[in-house]
């Protein structure tokens, strides 16, 4: 055909229509009867009949898109197996955390029929990713495949994540969802007390000082990948000590998780939390454990991320782990049909955020980022960030004030978001073989991650619940609370005094009075309690001096300072910090 050249309607009509049918649907075509054309006229004959085909042929078209649903099954019929025996699908690590915290198993944590995905795959369709928590698979389906799927005897329902078929397609230029905001990548004059300054800023070294490091509690960090983990030397010490306890890459279903192709956001954050440059910078758990997973495909925005993430958070439940630290977030999708708007940030509507609160309630502490959107035109907080079960870390500047992008919350029906903010402005890290910094949520959660698995080892068996509460109730702006800044920036040494202090048969808390302060020589302890033991450390966390376990102490011959004096009695221990002059 030339430019130039009459289309035949008919012949058009025919051609869309037998690839709709033969292409799309799979199934055998009605046979187009010749059509009279009159020429005379110059048209053809019966144009309803014409028109009535090309409406079925648009229809073909409609039918065979495809999208992306969750196929929900009506039960598990062998679940009664898992109770008999739920070391088959949770490792006694798992158990012993329902235990401590008082979290019962239930049907969620039995694994799916596996008829039911058989079933599934013998209808044609293509099954990778599973769902225990909610109780199906997730499959790509045309309207009539969904249609046949609903039909199944053991299915319950089927629901797609397009949430607004309608909306508009995207601007030419794709939002960076990972760009970092005045990176320093290779900066390596960091000394200790800029990363310190970060932790001092949540109150974060008493706990350091007092031996809360993370030790004994694992974390799940899940994000893009973790490229350099396994050479950097910033990830030396944990990986020589045996920290990282194993990882996969949910995407495309394998072990790769360190592919220098991979994104390297997940790196940033793990660096965050337990990167270590001898001199240069510590993250805020460094002796925390880790899972390692990749569920974001950095080079794209789909839906299927959802499920990925589900995936990894069941993996890090059956684990054991304590913590999830994620760093992501999504509102917008490459294909707009999956979009949400703000009003489906209600805790509810997105997929992740459903299953982000079953991990919840399985007693893991999940932290989120707020998200970076402020200075966007979308400036609120993103899925599933606005679950009320997910702790949301927004982010600060050094000098505490909001950092510019850090999302805006409440979610859609008014809760509270973010919970807490840290340093997200200029945030140290380590990373490959030095120290650097990076600015975005991204990066002041995993630093709250870090101080989270902190709190948790002095506190093991505190409801998660009322962690939470803690650490809302200490933070710097309770009981008022900002759009960026929720509660205000974390406290993690007040949280644990109040829980340490506090008691089920006591409403008046144990005191301790350290004065002067600041002090030239000598200071004193005031309290009720009988002393057991006093030492002193410095800003560092190196312990300088062994002290009197008396009330008076004397410290002239330290330098002049900011230290920290652990002080032991014959109830409780206290950190209390000092300025020497």
């Amino acid at each position: 055909m030339k430019i130039g050249d009459k289309i035949d309607p008919l012949k058009t009509i025919k051609f869309i229509y037998e690839i709709a049918i033969n292409k799309f649907c799979k199934q055998t075509p009605m046979k187009i009867e010749a059509i009279p054309y009159d020429l005379k006229k110059n048209k053809y004959l019966h144009m309803k009949k014409i028109l009535s085909v090309f409406i079925l042929c648009v229809f073909a078209f409609a039918n065979a898109q495809t999208e992306l649903v969750f196929v929900f099954f009506k039960d598990k019929p062998n679940k009664a197996a898992f109770y008999a025996n739920p070391l088959s699908e949770l490792t006694q690590k798992s158990l012993d955390r329902r235990t401590r915290l008082g979290v019962a198993l239930n049907d969620q944590d039995a694994p799916i029929e596996p008829s039911y995905i058989q079933n599934i795959r013998n209808l044609g369709f293509t099954v990778t990713d599973y769902s225990k928590w909610m109780n199906g698979v997730a499959v790509n389906a045309t309207a009539a495949e969904i249609v046949q799927l609903e039909s199944q005897a053991y299915v319950e329902s089927v629901e797609s994540f397009i949430k607004h078929s309608n909306r508009s397609a995207k601007p030419q230029k794709r939002v960076n969802k990972f760009e970092e905001f005045n990176n320093s990548l290779g900066k390596t004059d960091f000394n200790y007390g800029t990363g310190l300054a970060q932790i001092n800023q949540i109150n974060l070294r008493p706990l350091h000082v007092a031996g809360y490091t993370g030790s004994g509690i694992t974390i799940a960090v899940i994000d893009t990948g973790f490229p350099r983990v396994n050479t950097g030397s910033a990830y030396a010490r944990i990986r020589n000590n045996g920290q990282i306890k194993g990882g996969y890459n949910f995407i495309n279903k394998s072990t790769d998780i360190y592919n220098t192709s991979l994104n390297n956001h997940g790196s940033y954050c793990l660096g965050t939390i337990a990167g270590y440059v001898e001199n240069s910078f510590v993250g805020s758990a460094p002796d925390a454990d880790f899972y390692l997973y990749a569920t974001e495909d950095g080079a794209n925005e789909i839906p299927e991320e959802l499920i990925y993430w589900t995936e990894a958070a069941e993996e890090a439940d059956r684990k054991g782990v304590d913590v999830i630290s994620t760093s992501l977030g999504y509102y917008s999708f490459d294909d707009p049909r999956y979009d949400l708007t703000y009003s489906d940030m209600n805790g509810t509507t997105s997929f992740i955020a459903r299953t982000a609160q079953i991990a919840a309630e399985k007693g893991i502490f999940v932290l989120f980022a707020a998200g970076n959107e402020a200075q966007n035109s979308w400036h609120y907080i993103i899925t599933p960030s606005d679950n009320e079960k997910v702790f949301t870390i927004g982010g600060v500047t050094a000098s505490g004030a909001s950092s510019s992008f850090s999302s805006y919350g409440p979610n859609s029906v008014g809760v509270i978001k973010p919970d807490v903010s840290a340093r997200g402005t200029n945030t140290a890290m380590g990373y490959n073989n030095g120290a650097t910094t990076n600015s975005g949520t991204s990066f002041a959660t995993p630093l709250a991650a870090g101080g989270v698995a902190c709190l948790l080892q002095a506190m093991p068996t505190k409801p998660l619940e009322e962690v939470k509460d803690l650490l809302r109730k200490s933070a710097s702006l309770y009981p008022n609370h900002t759009d960026p800044m929720g509660y205000g920036i974390l406290n993690f040494s007040e949280a644990l005094t109040d829980a340490q202090l506090a008691t089920a048969n006591e409403n008046v808390k144990s005191k301790i009075t350290v004065y002067p302060n600041p002090v030239k020589s000598t200071f004193t302890i005031s309290t009720a309690e009988k002393i057991v033991s006093v030492e002193l450390y410095d800003a560092l966390g190196r312990k300088v001096q062994t002290l009197s376990n008396t009330a008076l102490n004397n410290i002239e011959k330290a330098g002049k300072g900011t230290y920290f004096v652990k002080i032991k009695t014959d109830k409780n221990e206290f950190i209390e910090k000092i300025i020497k002059q």
